[in-house]
């Protein structure tokens, strides 16, 4: 069988097939066989073809598209199949020379040109089927987003974590049904939100920041305070450094080892976007405050493992960024060090003279650089002020050539 093109994926919008162009409705209307939700089949319903929905679980569409080859198959999508849609998930299984794609207006594009706002000054986001607290980590002053929702609750969930962090004063706008003659929009504040919207929807944010607002930058070094902790966490200034040296990067794994509150892995997550962390932590009460933290600063895909290393690492996906954070040793940095990716980035922090001794070993065996952090802070000394310091850091780290 050719190894050409045998699969199309159109993008169709609410005015169904009269907004597709020539070539894709006619691609559409000599389809045997055509595959998608409820929505793209009744936008397409002059058509006759076999109708398929998607399958569930949703990771058997590719099983399902295999099965169907040889026949004149289309998968219907939502605006650009290949912007925060099924196209991605498809081009991923199936070799892109197999598929043509065939995009419509995007949902951005259209909220983008009904706000009158540039794209290229947009933030766009998607929580559909994914956490909401995803977008927490984008509010920020001035800040436009626009996001692709879940539902009609949505909207109101975003609200309330605009207004918990002094946002309340951001407009928001609901767009629905865009293009389509039951298009509908909805106005108001994060505060004031009460609107009931349609289930399929997107969501224009223009954030307005008071003057209590909580400052949330994605650049590392979020102040210690947001976190919940035990003590044990790699404090403020310090985690900055090493997430320098971590050098996150758009959708990259960082193996968080010996967790802890889970602050290197969430800030790792914050700083680029679709990136991914594994916090590996054997303590519950440990691996509960990960949890509430990373859904409260918007990492709520934060993936926490029960174990210890050097055991609990073998059969994780291999990494392009290791931390190790708590139970430091040679054998841990070795494993550490052999599943790490080609240019990965390994850190290690340590203030006892124990932990120092073991990454001066690693330093004299492997190489890479090993620094001393120090850090003060302005403290009061009677009526005065003074300088308080912290306990040195002995930070080790390289990356693997």
């Amino acid at each position: 069988m050719s190894d050409g093109p045998w699969l199309h994926v159109v993008g169709i919008g609410e005015d169904g097939l009269a907004g597709l162009t020539p070539a894709a409705r006619a691609i559409v209307e000599a389809a045997e066989v055509i595959v998608g939700g409820d929505r793209h089949h009744h936008l397409s319903d002059a058509v006759t073809a076999d109708r398929i929905a998607w399958p569930s679980p949703f990771d058997a569409l590719i099983e399902l598209l295999e099965s169907l080859r040889g026949r004149r198959v289309v998968v219907l999508a939502t605006g650009d199949p290949l912007w925060f849609s099924v196209g991605a998930r498809i081009g991923r299984a199936i070799p892109p020379a197999q598929i043509t794609y065939h995009p419509q207006l995007s949902a951005f594009q259209l909220a983008a040109a009904r706000m009158g706002w540039s794209m290229a000054d947009v933030e766009t986001l998607t929580v559909h089927g994914r956490p909401a607290e995803q977008m927490i980590a984008f509010i920020q002053p001035d800040q436009r987003l626009i996001i692709l929702t879940t539902g009609a609750e949505t909207p109101a969930r975003i609200a309330a974590y605009l207004t918990e962090r002094g946002f309340g004063d951001s407009s928001m706008t609901v767009l629905a049904n865009m293009g389509g003659e039951r298009e509908a929009r909805f106005d108001g504040t994060a505060a004031a939100w009460d609107h009931d919207v349609p289930p399929f929807n997107t969501l224009c944010v223009d954030c307005v920041a008071a003057p209590h607002a909580a400052l949330l930058p994605r650049v590392p070094g979020l102040p210690d305070d947001l976190f919940r902790h035990d003590g044990t966490m790699t404090k403020r200034e310090i985690r900055a450094a090493t997430l320098a040296k971590l050098m996150p990067m758009r959708g990259a794994l960082l193996w968080d080892i010996g967790t802890g509150s889970g602050s290197v892995a969430i800030e790792w997550i914050r700083a680029a976007r679709s990136a991914r962390a594994i916090g590996i932590e054997p303590r519950a009460d440990r691996r509960a405050m990960a949890a509430e933290n990373a859904l409260a600063l918007g990492a709520p895909r934060l993936d926490l493992r029960d174990g210890a290393a050097p055991k609990s690492l073998a059969g994780l996906p291999f990494p392009d960024a290791i931390f190790i954070g708590g139970g430091l040793s040679e054998p841990v940095a070795d494993a550490a060090l052999a599943a790490l990716k080609p240019l990965g980035r390994l850190v290690s922090n340590a203030v006892t003279l124990e932990s120092e001794a073991v990454l001066t070993a690693l330093h004299a065996r492997l190489g890479g650089d090993l620094v001393r952090l120090s850090v003060s802070r302005a403290e009061p000394v009677g009526r005065f002020r003074g300088w308080r310091p912290s306990m040195d850091v002995t930070q080790w780290s390289l990356v693997k050539r």
